[in-house]
């Protein structure tokens, strides 16, 4: 598309992805002076932004910003498969660091809100100093997934002091692609297939409406550093499954727990991880992620036709 549009956006990268999708839809139903203007590698319509962090430099950055009134930047999109980033650490650094830094230099320039997402991958999880994590614990990455995070970090509060970085954990919830792990819980025990899950893997679920309630608020009250938002319950990947399928009414037998080093994963994970909310509590109470009881009924409805889809008919 041609950027060359006069009224006030805020520019959403990875628009097309599970928290961009839903950033999107609710930022749409607000009442505010300025509209979302979605961006991402493949555009789904004519009036989104061709936007690809792997090819991003700062001369594109500009070229493809030019003209566009902004008033903030939102990056939801990366390279977060964690086996891939291992397999591909160049293109890995380059789309979660370098090309992040480029927009925030961009961003910096116009003077106006950046938000970098990251991950408790940038830290350990070791049984000697496990989670959860606080924001001012020193980072310890297993993987090159967690190391291009902690890079993009650095190279966004360089390019821009005033960024604000959030650090999140296994979201879940309405995902217009149907990859986050909530849903593989429902597609395979909604079809009666067997799950091997990771039950060494201890981490802090966030949903993703939580989130972007959290990252509005944060940005709206000219919040800037790290802040963790996440949920407040420190649950392993076997206790999440279960408890989706105690709340779906679906067959938890066909869960099989496997320690992590049974699943012959590429890349290192981190496993006693979560990450604290202390700060969040202390100076955003209103903004803290809900629980996971909570979370699903409120996600329940938007689920339903995805779970009649899979789910036998009677």
């Amino acid at each position: 598309m041609e950027a060359t549009i006069s009224d006030p956006k805020v520019l959403v990268i990875g628009a097309s992805g599970q928290v961009g999708a839903q950033f999107l839809a609710f930022y749409q139903s607000l009442s505010r002076p300025e509209s979302p203007l979605p961006a991402a590698r493949h555009p789904e319509r004519a009036d989104w932004l061709q936007l690809d962090l792997a090819t991003l430099d700062a001369n594109l950055a500009d070229e493809k910003l030019r003209g566009i009134d902004l008033r903030a930047v939102y990056v939801f999109a990366g390279m977060t498969n964690v086996d891939a980033c291992e397999d591909q650490p160049e293109l890995a650094f380059q789309t979660n660091a370098h090309g992040p830094a480029f927009l925030a230099a961009y961003a910096n320039r116009q003077n106006i809100p950046f938000v970098y997402f990251s991950t408790e991958y940038v830290f350990g999880g070791k049984a000697e100093r496990p989670g959860p994590y606080l924001e001012g614990d020193v980072p310890d990455p297993q993987n090159v997934y967690g190391a291009s995070k902690l890079a993009g970090e650095t190279a966004v509060r360089e390019a821009h002091p005033g960024a604000l970085i959030i650090r999140t954990t296994v979201v879940y919830g309405e995902d217009p692609q149907g990859k986050n792990y909530l849903y593989t819980v429902l597609r395979l025990l909604g079809t009666g297939s067997q799950l091997r899950v990771p039950q060494d893997q201890i981490s802090t679920p966030t949903f993703n409406r939580d989130l972007i309630r959290a990252t509005i608020g944060l940005v709206d009250a000219g919040a800037s550093g790290v802040y963790h938002v996440c949920g407040p319950e420190l649950l392993g990947r076997l206790e999440f499954a279960k408890r989706v399928a105690e709340r779906f009414q679906l067959d938890s037998t066909l869960l099989l727990g496997k320690d992590t080093c049974e699943l012959k994963q590429r890349a290192p994970r981190p496993l006693a991880a979560g990450l604290g909310t202390d700060k969040l509590r202390r100076e955003f109470p209103n903004l803290v992620p809900r629980d996971l009881t909570a979370c699903l009924d409120d996600c329940e409805p938007s689920l339903q036709p995805f779970l009649q889809s899979i789910l036998p008919k009677s």
